[in-house]
């Protein structure tokens, strides 16, 4: 695969701001799978937006999604009108374009089973919607039908439309893009929250609602845990402390982030939002911006120390908590990696959760890049 190419724009009407990306980029070099993230200011013209794009690029495959927020390399675009696109060339069959249309993934299989059975595929970027309840499970499902797959991506975040795109425009469920072992790919997920406290054992819960934590009542560990001046005013908990949730078998301590949803002072109960078991483990955690930064340079670094080639290109899912919400204003975050990383092609958005693997996650970055 040669280098990947890339365009972004913002502009008050989508017209101009795609002609903007279709001239940062030599429309005669070989390409065979776009991908494509909108701002949902873009929303309502998604579908004209996709049908100009096949007719201009003569490139029949794209996946993508709208979102609050979208990136590429070392800049990012909020609450404006705005396109980033990339385009690759991939080998012949090496990927497949697919969307669900149901929770038990029949109408997955029997659509793609012939190439599922002769590919076997490893990988995938996907794109989900927050609003399917079920969307945890089927991203699980998904992994176990590619064989215990790999997949990255987000959900789809926006005021109004919910639009994936994968071929063509498409909701409610999962869609995105499945390659073979003929696409070679490295990823790392960045944490963007810090643990603070011990790690407890839920010892009695109710579906979400901590009961007890090592045998003691919940709100009293969480509140030591926190500190006095928090615990004296626990209406500054909101956004600023969540409950993490260890991955079991996890050989680099990942922990899935989730929100508190209520705390009950006279009974002593803390509610997240997850369904949770007894002796199910769970730390508590803080947003801080001094080690999300320390974290995602971290991850960078890593990454690029087992680089053996220059990325031909890459996609990097981030959390809506973070952006210029955690890592300051002027796309700090996106110029972060490429501080570290250089110029390599990058296209990507701001979700309502992200995806690594066969988890939902939340706060955290994901980065995958193209070998």
């Amino acid at each position: 695969m040669d280098s990947f190419q890339i365009g972004h724009a913002s502009a008050t009407q989508w017209q101009e701001a795609m002609e903007s990306c279709l001239a940062q980029m030599d429309l005669n070099k070989p390409a065979n799978l776009g991908f494509l993230y909108l701002t949902d200011k873009f929303a309502e013209s998604v579908y004209d937006i996709l049908s100009h794009l096949k007719h201009r690029t003569q490139i029949e495959h794209w996946v993508g999604t709208t979102g609050i927020g979208i990136c590429c390399t070392g800049q990012e675009y909020f609450n404006s009108p705005a396109i980033v696109m990339m385009l690759g060339q991939f080998p012949e069959n090496s990927f497949n374009i697919f969307s669900t249309t149901n929770e038990d993934f029949d109408d997955f299989v029997s659509t793609h089973q012939t190439w599922l059975a002769s590919k076997q595929p490893l990988f995938a970027v996907v794109h989900g919607d927050p609003r399917n309840q079920k969307i945890a499970h089927q991203i699980t499902q998904l992994s176990e039908r590619m064989g215990e797959g790999f997949l990255v991506g987000g959900l789809t975040s926006s005021r109004q439309h919910y639009f994936q795109i994968a071929d063509n425009i498409t909701e409610g469920n999962l869609s995105g893009v499945m390659f073979d072992s003929n696409v070679v790919v490295t990823t790392r997920l960045t944490q963007g929250c810090a643990t603070i406290g011990q790690r407890h054992q839920i010892t009695e819960s109710s579906y979400n609602v901590l009961v007890k934590l090592d045998d003691r009542p919940a709100l009293d560990v969480f509140n030591e845990d926190i500190g006095e001046e928090l615990a004296n005013d626990l209406n500054q908990v909101a956004g600023h402390i969540f409950a993490a949730l260890p991955v079991q078998g996890s050989d680099t301590g990942d922990y899935l982030i989730r929100n508190l949803v209520g705390i009950d002072k006279e009974n002593k109960l803390v509610a997240i939002g997850e369904l949770v078991n007894t002796g199910t483990p769970i730390i508590f955690a803080q947003r801080d911006s001094r080690t999300a930064r320390e974290d995602l340079i971290k991850m960078l670094n890593n990454i690029k120390k087992g680089l053996t080639t220059t990325p031909k290109g890459g996609v990097y899912y981030s959390c809506l908590g973070r952006g210029a919400n955690l890592f300051g204003e002027n796309s700090e975050e996106l110029k972060i990696i490429q501080s570290v990383l250089g110029d390599v092609p990058l296209v990507g958005f701001f979700a309502n959760g992200e995806i690594s693997h066969q988890r939902l996650y939340g706060y955290t970055g994901v980065l995958t890049l193209f070998l």
